[in-house]
């Protein structure tokens, strides 16, 4: 799991503490709050922030919900906070597996390449005359 570090002195008065925002967001959903570890990246030249967040694996589950759900709502109340202070933040989620770090987790919407199924076409009714 990544160090805990504070978010850089260098971000202005008047912008969110966006560490803050994410463990208020997330830590309802942990059964261990103290695992949770925030990583902040600040780049003040282009107002980019990069947050990464780590805690349990059994936790996961809890934190994503159903198909990504909760995640999504998580990253949509920051990127909010960030929006109203012209500011644009990325958040990621560590994972033992390198190739989910990053991911929405669940089986959203883009999970076969955005295309959606398709279902069959229903046969009309067949009228009648009596």
């Amino acid at each position: 799991m990544p160090n805990k570090t504070e978010l850089s002195n260098a971000q202005t008065s008047s912008s969110p503490d966006y560490e803050k925002l994410v463990r208020f967001l997330i830590e309802p959903f942990l059964e261990n709050p103290q695992t949770l570890c925030i990583n902040s990246e600040i780049n003040q030249s282009n107002g980019k922030i990069w947050l990464r967040v780590a805690f349990d694996k059994g936790d996961r589950g809890k934190v994503f919900g159903r198909g990504g759900r909760n995640i999504q709502a998580i990253r949509t109340a920051i990127q909010t906070a960030a929006k109203a202070h012209q500011e644009s933040v990325f958040l990621d989620i560590y994972s033992d597996d390198p190739a989910q770090s990053g991911d929405s987790g669940g089986r959203g919407r883009n999970s076969s390449n955005g295309r959606r199924r398709k279902s069959p076409a229903k046969p009309a009714p067949k009228i009648t005359n009596k």
